[in-house]
Formats: structure tokens, C-alpha cells, sequence
């Protein structure tokens, strides 16, 4: 795997909180410690063997997790559908004629022949300020499971901050998708 450290194009601006990779994708256990930051984690059994193993694998590291939970994700210069350590990208959410555009920096990646995902962190725009990973990964038993893991708080700046509560029940609407996003279809429709 190329390590990606290579910016593409100018950034746009610091992570709005840190310190990046804080959400730990490569390791099996999370210990949290960072003050300030709400985390989260979740962890969901999505398939089984090495068929589902190797869809699942693939689909999160091109943001499947994302785009099947009904977001766009588009790179920014040059930044392709897979993810790359470094690259920056921007995911919108359309609600209507209204969309959120949340620009976001890909800050750690894991692609062992066991466990894949990535986290990314928030830029400045974004409506809140912290980190996502989604990682998949395999037991020796062969069971395929989810984990999502973040750290959020308010917006540093801007009207965001002022509709933290509201972006927190969206939060909420969100992640039980992204934990249903990458069952096979015939299981999607769980809850």
C-alpha cells in the first residue's frame, strides 16, 4: 500500500481539533483520552467468510460507508475514489434543495489482510469539529464486522456552533445508517 503522505493541491486549512488520528483505526481496542471531544463507538457483525470480507473491505476504503448512507463524496485535486492518507475531500448531504458540504482531510488508513478503514478529520466548514473512522475487520472465525468510532464537538466558529444540538440528532439519524450501509441487501432493511 503507497503510504499517501503526498498533499494533493493546496490544503484547505488545519484540522479544527486534534491530535489527528485520534480515533485509532489500526488498532483493535480505543482507549479515549482526549478531553472536550464526545466519542462514540460501534461495532456491528456484517457478514461472514471471505467473500463478504473482500466487498466490504473494498467498499470502505472507496467511502462506501458514506456514499450508501447517501452522501457525495468528491475529492479535492486530483484525490481519487479510494482513500489516501492526506487527501482531501468533501461530503455533501443534500436535504431538497439544501445541501451540507463538509470538507474533511483523510488522516489515517489501514489495509492489512484482516482489518481496512480510514479516519478522517474535520477542515475549517465543516459543521462540526472532530474525527470519523469506519473500519472493517475479520475474526479468525471468519465473522465480518463494522466499527465507527468519532470524536465531535461544536464547530469552533461560524452559525454551525449555534446548531450543534440539532447537528447532534442528525449525528444520531446518521450512524444507524452508516452501521446498515454495508450489510448485504437481503439484510440492509434490519434494524
Amino acid at each position: 500500500m503507497p503510504n499517501g503522505r503526498t498533499r494533493r493541491g493546496p490544503s484547505s486549512g488545519e484540522l479544527t481539533y486534534g491530535p489527528a488520528g485520534a480515533t485509532r483505526p489500526a488498532e483493535e481496542l480505543w482507549p479515549v483520552g482526549i478531553t472536550g471531544l464526545r466519542p462514540y463507538a460501534r461495532t456491528v457483525v456484517i457478514g461472514r467468510g471471505d467473500t463478504d470480507w473482500h466487498a466490504v473491505a473494498d467498499a470502505v476504503l472507496r467511502w462506501g460507508v458514506k456514499r450508501r448512507s447517501g452522501f457525495t463524496v468528491t475529492g479535492r485535486d486530483g484525490a481519487g475514489g479510494r482513500v489516501v492518507e492526506g487527501a482531501e475531500y468533501r461530503i455533501t448531504a443534500a436535504f431538497g434543495p439544501f445541501a451540507v458540504r463538509e470538507p474533511v482531510r483523510v488522516v489515517a488508513v489501514v489495509d492489512t489482510p484482516d482489518r481496512c478503514g480510514f479516519a478522517y478529520g474535520t477542515l475549517p466548514g465543516h459543521p462540526v469539529s472532530g474525527e470519523e473512522a469506519f473500519v472493517v475487520h475479520r475474526s479468525p472465525d471468519g465473522t465480518v464486522a463494522l466499527t465507527i468510532r468519532s470524536l465531535t464537538r461544536a464547530a469552533p466558529h461560524g452559525p454551525w456552533r449555534l446548531v450543534f444540538p440539532v447537528l447532534l440528532v442528525a449525528q444520531r439519524f446518521f450512524r444507524r445508517r452508516y452501521l446498515r450501509a454495508l450489510l448485504p441487501a437481503r439484510r440492509a432493511g434490519v434494524r
